[in-house]
C-alpha cells in the first residue's frame, strides 16, 4: 500500500463533494475506483476515517489515501518499433503513431502502446514499468486518443509517476497540440473555458456539461497559425486535461478537427487522411529527479503535412 497525503488549500464558494474533490488530484484514478477506496476505508479525513463520498470537505481538511500495490501485471510484451522522443532511467517520451490506442481496453487486448513499451523497457534492462497507473496502464501519466499522434510522456517508477501525475494537475506541464479545423476562427487568439463531462445520450462521446450535472471544468487555449480559405492550421494549449478536450471544444465553437470521427461526421476534406488532423506537437515537463525541464518537439506525421500543403495549395 502506498499512502498519498492532500490537504484542502482553497475551495471555491460552491460547496464540495470528496469523491470529486480527490478526482482533480488523483486524474490517473477514476472516479468510481475512488468511490471504492472511500467505501472500503482507505480515505481518512483528517486521521478519522471516512466511508461517505459525499462528504463535503473543508478548507484545511487533511486527506489520505492508502493506495493498493498493483497487482502482478499480466500483460505479454510485443515487440513493435517506438519513435523515442526522450529517454532516461526515469521515464521517456514516445512520438505515438496515429493509430495506435494507449492502454488495452476492451476490443484492444494487443498492439497498445503498453505493450510496445513492455517490450521496449525490457529490452533496455527496466524489468517493469511504474504501476501506479494500475494493471493495464502501468507507467501511463496521461493519454492521447487513438487517432490522434504525437508526444506522449511515460513514466518508469512510481516516483517519477507521482511527480508527472502532480506536474499535470498543477498545470506546470506543457501540452501543445497542432490541428486542422473546418472552419474560421473569428479572432487571432482566444481561450475556451467550458466545463466537459460524458454525453448525456451517447456514452462514447463527450459533450459540455455544467458542472452541477457532473462537468468537470476545462480550459483550452488557441492560436491561429494559418487560414486555409474555409480551413484552419490552429495551435492549441491545455489548460486541463479532460477526455476529448480540444475536440470537444473545438467542435462547440464551430469548428471541428478535419477526419474526428466523432465529433465532425459527414463532412469530407477531399483528401483522405488516416486518422484525425490533431497532433500532440511539444511537450514540456520537468524532470523527476534532476528538475530540469525537459522540452521535446514531435515532428509532423506525413498524413498530416499531406493535407497542410493540398489546403495551402487550393485558392482561397
Amino acid at each position: 500500500m502506498t499512502l498519498h497525503h492532500y490537504q484542502v488549500s482553497e475551495l471555491p464558494d460552491r460547496k464540495q463533494r470528496l469523491d470529486l474533490w480527490l478526482v482533480q488530484q488523483m486524474p490517473q484514478v477514476s472516479r468510481s475506483q475512488l468511490q471504492r477506496w472511500i467505501e472500503q476505508g482507505q480515505v481518512r479525513v483528517n486521521d478519522q476515517g471516512c466511508t461517505a463520498k459525499k462528504y463535503e470537505i473543508q478548507e484545511g481538511d487533511v486527506i489520505q489515501v492508502l493506495v493498493p500495490e498493483p497487482k502482478a501485471l499480466d500483460l505479454q510484451p510485443e515487440a513493435i518499433a517506438l519513435d523515442i522522443l526522450y529517454e532516461d532511467d526515469q521515464m521517456l517520451i514516445v512520438n505515438k503513431p496515429v493509430g495506435m490506442v494507449v492502454h488495452p481496453s476492451p476490443g484492444h487486448d494487443h498492439g497498445t502502446l503498453v505493450h510496445a513499451l513492455l517490450a521496449h523497457c525490457t529490452e533496455a534492462g527496466t524489468p517493469s514499468l511504474s504501476g501506479i497507473g494500475g494493471v493495464q496502464r502501468p507507467g501511463i501519466v496521461h493519454r492521447l486518443d487513438k487517432d490522434t499522434s504525437g508526444a506522449i510522456v511515460v513514466a518508469k517508477t512510481d516516483i517519477a509517476h507521482q511527480h508527472l501525475q502532480a506536474q499535470i494537475a498543477a498545470k506546470t506541464a506543457r501540452r501543445e497540440y497542432l490541428a486542422i479545423v473546418y472552419g474560421k476562427p473569428p479572432t487571432p487568439s482566444g481561450t475556451i473555458d467550458q466545463p466537459i463531462g460524458r454525453h448525456p445520450r451517447d456514452r462514447k462521446r463527450m459533450a459540455i456539461v455544467p458542472e452541477t450535472a457532473g462537468g468537470r471544468r476545462a480550459i483550452t487555449h488557441w492560436q491561429i497559425r494559418e487560414r486555409l480559405g474555409n480551413y484552419t492550421l490552429m495551435h492549441f494549449q491545455l489548460e486541463t486535461g479532460r477526455t476529448h478536450q480540444i475536440r470537444v471544444h473545438a467542435a462547440d465553437q464551430g469548428w471541428p478537427i478535419v477526419g474526428d470521427p466523432l465529433y465532425s461526421r459527414g463532412r469530407s476534406v477531399g483528401v483522405n487522411i488516416k486518422g484525425q488532423a490533431l497532433h500532440a506537437w511539444r511537450l514540456q515537463v520537468q524532470h523527476p529527479q534532476t528538475q530540469d525541464w525537459i522540452k521535446v518537439e514531435a515532428p509532423l506525421p506525413q498524413r498530416f503535412m499531406r493535407l497542410l500543403q493540398v489546403l495551402q495549395q487550393r485558392p482561397g
